[in-house]
């Protein structure tokens, strides 16, 4: 296995600037949290004896001070065969920005669906069957507004998508200003505290049915409890996400495995 310390040379080079974080054991959570896979949905061309999902937790805490959260995202192998090389992306939407995500790689602004914030692409070479990995993930919130996140999963570094969870929001409806962080809730939408002498801003209205979604967050439904399983995003959104990033990734370790 290469140094980390190697690992971060060759990185430098390649991404020219991008941020890379440490490849190794460390960088998944060791104590992950217990999450749900709400608002998740397997691929329209997964494999049906390949069974991925992931789970987010189903409460994070945002530092009023600062917006700062953690949080751990796991990818689970429920089937009977191993998965082979795969990559799970986590995306940040609206007021959610996702800053680090260990052993991950930033993806480029240029390569990120529209709506989304932020994103982190993690490859994975092979997830055996009934064997799943955590990754701790860093992020941001602004409490003023609603924040989503995504995390599909897709085949080795193509555009063939295997699950999706999300996007879902995070949020409160009891906002906790005076105290020093607010607990969101897993498929629940934010809404922002009061301001002082005013009044909370009110909840996004819902899109019109029937309207086309070329982008993730302002044109797909709630995924609260009652609401069902989120569709999946169109070829327009992810799908194309996706395809980009694939080459992308194929690139970047075609030129590593040439460089040694």
């Amino acid at each position: 296995m290469r140094s980390k310390k190697h690992w971060g040379s060759v990185a430098a080079g390649l991404f020219a600037g991008l941020l890379v974080l440490p490849l190794g054991a460390s960088a998944f959570a060791a104590d992950p949290t217990p999450g749900s896979d709400q608002g998740g949905s397997p691929g329209p061309s997964a494999p049906a004896e390949l069974k991925i999902s992931t789970e987010l937790p189903k409460e994070i805490k945002v530092a009023n001070s600062s917006g700062k959260t953690t949080l751990t995202a796991k990818i689970i192998n429920k089937g009977t065969k191993d998965t082979g090389q795969i990559t799970l992306t986590v995306l940040g939407l609206d007021g959610m920005r996702i800053t680090g995500v260990d052993g991950c790689v930033t993806v480029p602004e240029n390569k990120l669906p529209k709506g989304t914030n932020t994103g982190f692409a993690c490859v994975i070479d092979n997830l055996g069957a009934g064997a799943d990995k955590s990754y701790s993930v860093s992020a941001t919130y602004d409490l003023n507004k609603t924040g989503k996140i995504c995390l599909p999963v897709t085949e080795g570094t193509s555009e063939k998508l295997l699950w999706q969870q999300g996007p879902v929001p995070f949020g409160t409806t009891k906002p906790t200003p005076n105290a020093p962080d607010t607990p969101l809730l897993l498929g629940t939408d934010n809404v922002p505290a009061a301001p002082p002498g005013g009044s909370a801003s009110p909840t996004p209205a819902p899109s019109t049915p029937g309207t086309p979604a070329p982008t993730p967050p302002s044109q797909l439904p709630k995924t609260g409890v009652n609401d069902g399983v989120l569709p999946l995003l169109a070829a327009a959104g992810l799908l194309l996400f996706v395809g980009t990033t694939g080459i992308w990734w194929a690139n970047t370790r075609h030129h590593r495995r040439r460089t040694h």
